[in-house]
């Protein structure tokens, strides 16, 4: 049996390092990341808030909440999606994210959108 949702919001995200950015003698390491929101529910949404939880690998956590996501609160119907790229910054070659988004249906519904664990990986890394 198929249970289509109301609210249903898919998240892929895309990593990658920055090297000129990262000076790793002083344990930086430059990561963007890019994000595909998509509704494939059955309403259309818009997402007001953001968390991140940003694990380094020396044990480090970082978490981050703010208003929608790169300055915007993107409203998508059925169907549309939206795509940002942003970045990070770890103490550590190698690290994970993950998170949620706040989103308000237009039928009044308040849900999160959880956002997949992805990882944060310099080349050539072993972990």
């Amino acid at each position: 049996m198929t249970f289509e949702s109301d609210h249903n919001i898919h998240i892929d995200v895309e990593t990658d390092y920055i090297p000129e950015q990262s000076l790793p003698e002083a344990n930086r390491y430059v990561f963007t990341y890019t994000v595909t929101i998509r509704n494939d529910g059955k309403v259309p949404a818009r997402l007001i808030a953001r968390h991140w939880v940003i694990n380094h690998a020396n044990g480090k956590v970082e978490e981050v909440r703010g208003e929608g996501v790169i300055g915007e609160q993107p409203y998508m119907r059925p169907g549309e999606g939206f795509r940002y790229t942003s970045g990070t910054v770890l103490e550590t070659p190698y690290g994970d994210m993950t998170g949620s988004y706040q989103m308000l249906a237009d039928d009044g519904a308040e849900f999160d959108a959880e956002i997949p664990a992805f990882s944060l990986t310099t080349p050539n890394t072993l972990h």
